[in-house]
């Protein structure tokens, strides 16, 4: 028995081909305290979230037809800050690269540990539904026209809202509190992702997507700077006066 990891009130679609990794994964995320409901390719995944939005969705890669990297796509055109936790195959590293591409918030390699899958969801679910607010840490980031208000995980540039995922609006808060001093990303695994170990990669792909929608130009960033041979600088915008 895992315990509650996760509260009832959290429904979790599981998308898998495979009936009996959905069926563990199901038995699992059940015994945590979540509803579960199945899909078994991605057609019946996205007239399923259409019909009922769930808190997260877990997304096999492989499927025939519609696979999980064009759903994930098309889930993220309509709903960005739908959480998603990709499931892939072991070493197909290109592919997990394409999954964060896309847009998921995080990746699980098959074959995985039930478990670790579940605490994955509970973290990604965590950072979703927002945790305890730090009394002493300000509710509203700003940096020029960038503003993130962090009780209501919302950004806004110019005014316009920023369509961000779970782990791009936590990549961002952390970086607005933390200004002006460079982050390996080692460093930005454990702290924005809470992984002791994982792919780089996967800080790599989020400071691009994060670059994309936050840059006047994200070929040339001026609030998200590399700095090589170390990770990534956040540079507030100087204003004048």
């Amino acid at each position: 028995m895992i315990g509650s990891v996760v509260g009832m009130e959290h429904q979790v679609l599981v998308v898998d081909d495979d009936p009996m990794v959905s069926d563990v994964v199901r038995r699992y995320l059940e015994q945590s305290g979540c509803r579960v409901r199945l899909a078994a390719d991605g057609s019946a995944a996205l007239a399923a979230v259409a019909a009922e939005r769930p808190d997260l969705v877990v997304l096999d890669l492989m499927m025939p037809g519609l696979d999980g990297l064009e759903v994930c796509r098309r889930l993220r055109a309509d709903q960005p800050d739908l959480p998603v936790v990709m499931l892939t195959a072991l070493g197909e590293e290109a592919d997990r690269v394409l999954g964060l591409e896309v847009g998921a918030d995080d990746y699980v390699t098959k074959p995985f540990s039930p478990r670790e899958l579940v605490l994955r969801i509970r973290s990604v679910l965590r950072r979703a539904t927002g945790s305890a607010p730090d009394p002493a840490a300000p509710a509203m980031l700003a940096d020029g026209e960038l503003l993130a208000d962090t009780g209501r995980r919302v950004a806004r540039l110019g005014g316009e809202p920023v369509p961000l995922t779970v782990r791009e609006f936590d990549l961002l808060e952390f970086l607005l509190r933390n200004p002006g001093r460079a982050w390996s990303r080692a460093d930005l695994l454990k702290r924005v992702w809470g992984w002791q170990i994982g792919d780089h990669s996967t800080v790599t792909v989020h400071v691009r997507r994060l670059r994309e929608k936050i840059e006047h130009d994200p070929a040339a960033p001026r609030r998200i700077l590399t700095v090589w041979g170390i990770g990534y600088r956040y540079e507030p915008e100087v204003t004048a006066g």
